[in-house]
């Protein structure tokens, strides 16, 4: 490695880790606004295509944009999943708790593979299928949901079912935006946070917002931190990394989550809880970095064909 590839992958390690960092005190902003799930999700795509939208045009990207109308339909599918999944884990974390909201949510590497094998019939190995059900184990740990939860019809086992169906719809996100290739991930996030708005109108309440005064801060943090220097960051990371230095340092997104919601809040997991949270790392990391033995390192590819790469425009393992 060159001296100069190596300040360019030490630029990129600064770069996801504080794109991640930022994503880890979402949770904050989201319970702080004080605001209803829909309208957390409404405004957060409304200031985060303004975030967006402003630096595309900068850059002056909207010329050549390489946008077919298939291409541009998938990246609308893939907004309609991205925005609803926002929705759910938002709502997780009224039902349940930062932490086991967001460790939860992580479960997504696995719904990308199990979707994956089951739309589009891509290969699943006996040593994946182990590594899921090894994740899942560990989520029923981190869970907590007991038998009672079940007869009780308490929010708790609701919110972290909502986990579960966020952690699914971005899975269909990155398995429709993984076939978008020649367009400039930031294009394909603006479009879906710009389908988000008309999407999510119907829904606003905006009386309810009458009140919210400096809570506002929050939600324009959302739209420009969380969305917009967030997802530039990660954009420009994703060129200069491996792919498994981006999978370990995704990781730094939930225990900053963790730690934010005890410092804050004062939640934290249970022991038994705790005991799952290594299962879902290690098998995260197994299935994440799994590739066919003839795939180019995915740096190379980046490097290369910056494009066509076409990295999800849903984070990899990350809130989104």
């Amino acid at each position: 490695m060159t001296t100069q590839s190596k300040s360019a992958e030490s630029r990129g390690v600064a770069q996801l880790m504080t794109a991640m960092v930022l994503s880890g005190t979402l949770g904050v902003f989201v319970v702080e606004s004080g605001a209803s799930p829909f309208n957390v999700v409404f405004f957060r795509v409304v200031f985060g295509a303004l975030a967006l939208g402003s630096y595309v045009l900068a850059r002056g990207w909207l010329r050549d944009h390489g946008f077919t109308p298939r291409t541009f339909g998938l990246a609308v599918l893939g907004g309609v999943f991205i925005v609803f999944n926002w929705v759910f884990l938002f709502e997780s974390y009224r039902n349940t708790s930062i932490s086991v909201a967001t460790v939860v949510y992580h479960t997504q590497p696995f719904y990308v593979v199990l979707l994956g094998a089951l739309l589009f019939r891509e290969r699943l190995t006996a040593a994946k299928v182990g590594w899921i059900a090894l994740a899942f184990a560990g989520l029923i740990l981190v869970s907590g949901v007991t038998p009672a939860d079940f007869t009780s019809g308490g929010t708790y086992l609701k919110g972290v079912g909502q986990a579960l169906i966020a952690a699914l719809l971005y899975g269909l996100s990155t398995l429709v935006t993984k076939r978008i290739t020649g367009v400039r991930p930031h294009l394909i996030a603006l479009v879906q946070v710009l389908v988000g708005i008309p999407l999510l109108l119907p829904f606003a309440d905006f009386g309810a917002m009458a009140g919210t005064g400096w809570d506002w801060g929050w939600l324009v943090g959302l739209g420009f931190l969380h969305t917009g220097v967030m997802y530039v960051l990660m954009y420009a990371a994703y060129a200069k990394l491996p792919t498994s230095k981006i999978a370990v340092l995704a990781f730094v997104y939930p225990a900053v989550a963790m730690v934010m919601d005890w410092a804050v809040y004062g939640h934290h997991i249970g022991l038994v809880q705790a005991l799952g949270v290594p299962l879902i790392v290690l098998a995260s990391l197994k299935v994440t970095l799994a590739r066919p033995r003839a795939s180019a390192p995915a740096r190379e590819t980046a490097v290369r064909v910056p494009e066509a790469a076409s990295r999800p425009a849903t984070p990899v393992a990350s809130e989104a």
